[in-house]
């Protein structure tokens, strides 16, 4: 079923996604969570990342939110310090759920 809008909305602001370094050797492009753009509850950030082996997140602390990752090519593995440990591939998506602190670190 199609949704339709009475009123077309038009855009607010543009705002390009730079590049920046994060965890270990990561480049992550950020375009949502950054301080030009405040008022896009509930959503915290919305990232772009490329990383070659061994570069990665080390562990980090998650709690309270969902991160949704799409992979558009290669792969990543999370890894938590309670022994769950997951793949991620081209074409593959990926939801998780962080109620209570977690440690997680993504290689």
């Amino acid at each position: 079923m199609a949704v339709e809008f009475s009123t077309p909305r038009l855009v607010a602001k543009k705002v390009l996604a730079k590049s920046q370094g994060e965890g270990d050797g990561a480049v992550v492009r950020r375009s949502i969570g950054r301080p030009e753009l405040t008022s896009l509850d509930p959503f915290l950030m919305l990232d772009e990342f490329s990383v070659s082996h061994p570069a990665g997140f080390p562990d980090h602390p998650h709690r309270g939110f969902q991160t949704v990752t799409y992979m558009l090519e290669g792969a990543v593995t999370h890894q938590d310090f309670n022994g769950h440990k997951g793949t991620i591939r081209a074409g593959d998506v990926q939801q998780l759920f962080f109620i209570h602190i977690i440690r997680i670190a993504k290689i």
